[in-house]
């Protein structure tokens, strides 16, 4: 019994390996827009896509980020500045985008751009906190795509959105999770949308991976900012103890859990891309679909012992 069903499940990624082969032809007249492509996943995408023929439009949040790209990428790449907070950008650079395309439309948009800070414990931060990362994570996911749809509706062409593991499954407070449900959400409910126009939209959900959001001097140096800045009376319940397991924790464990190829992330949003049949969502990391997805599937009780047994003891109980 146990053999038929292995020989199923192996029929079936077969199958699944060769529905997923054909790619799209004319890449030379797709244009793809990334927002984020200053470093990580953004930057290493902008690269791999002009060299496969595309014509990719590479927002950056700086100055050097745009000179980097356009000193390794061909002349087909263009950059522009983008701050997704920023309704007049967005809507400057969507116009751009609109008079560079022409006739042939936008072919897609990779929602790319976020931010990892600040990040810490629910009730060590303030609605502020919130409100800034949301800014960027989730309302900026929702302008630029929402700046750039009639053009992806002209191309019949593809929505991107990089959410995360994480936007399945809450291990940790703060609003980077809401951010990430938030993206998991607008993801659903646009691509039933879009399904009658032949716009694909996409999920990418990371793991761990080594960028600028695993860091542990970044992620130590917030919570040292975090924690000077909160109500003695929080400090408290916590203990000094508990700071210095936390800082523990992050400089030890997260940068050996964080997985150093970029390119599984990479290469599950160029077939988002480029596939004729592509997914709609791409796990990314051994991490994500080994552990974070069955974790995120098991029923709450399960999940909730599971991460508090592995919890940080506080001082007050």
């Amino acid at each position: 019994m146990y053999l038929y069903l292995v020989g199923l499940l192996l029929l079936y990624y077969v199958y699944r390996w060769f529905r997923e082969l054909p790619r799209v032809p004319d890449k030379g007249n797709k244009y793809v827009y990334i927002t984020g492509c200053d470093s990580g996943f953004g930057n290493l995408l902008a690269r791999h896509l002009d060299s496969k023929g595309f014509r990719v439009i590479a927002s950056c949040f700086s100055e050097k980020g745009e000179e980097d790209l356009r000193k390794s990428c061909s002349p087909n790449l263009t950059t522009t500045h983008l701050d997704v907070r920023s309704q007049d950008i967005v809507a400057k650079v969507a116009a751009m985008i609109k008079d560079k395309v022409g006739e042939w439309g936008l072919w897609a948009v990779v929602n790319n751009a976020g931010v990892s800070l600040p990040a810490g414990l629910c009730d060590w931060l303030t609605i502020d906190d919130y409100k800034s990362l949301l800014d960027v994570n989730l309302n900026g996911v929702i302008a630029v795509t929402l700046s750039v749809l009639p053009l992806i509706k002209k191309a019949r062409g593809r929505v991107v959105n990089v959410a995360s593991v994480f936007g399945r499954i809450s291990v940790t407070g703060g609003p980077y999770t809401i951010s990430k449900y938030g993206v998991e959400a607008f993801n659903d409910s646009l691509r039933v949308n879009m399904a009658p126009f032949g716009v694909k939209v996409l999920c990418i959900e990371p793991g761990f991976f080594k960028t600028n959001m695993t860091d542990s001097a970044i992620l130590s140096k917030n919570v040292m900012y975090l924690w000077e800045k909160m109500p003695q009376e929080v400090r408290d319940d916590y203990g000094t103890e508990y700071l210095e397991k936390l800082l523990a924790v992050l400089t030890e464990k997260i940068e050996k859990i964080s997985d150093g190829d970029l390119m599984k992330v990479v290469g599950c949003m160029e077939h988002a891309l480029s596939a004729v049949r592509p997914r709609h969502r791409y796990s990314s990391g051994w991490d994500a679909k080994l552990f974070w997805l069955p974790l995120s599937y098991m029923p709450t009780c399960v999940s909730d012992y599971i991460m508090n047994s592995q919890a940080i003891p506080i001082a007050k109980k």
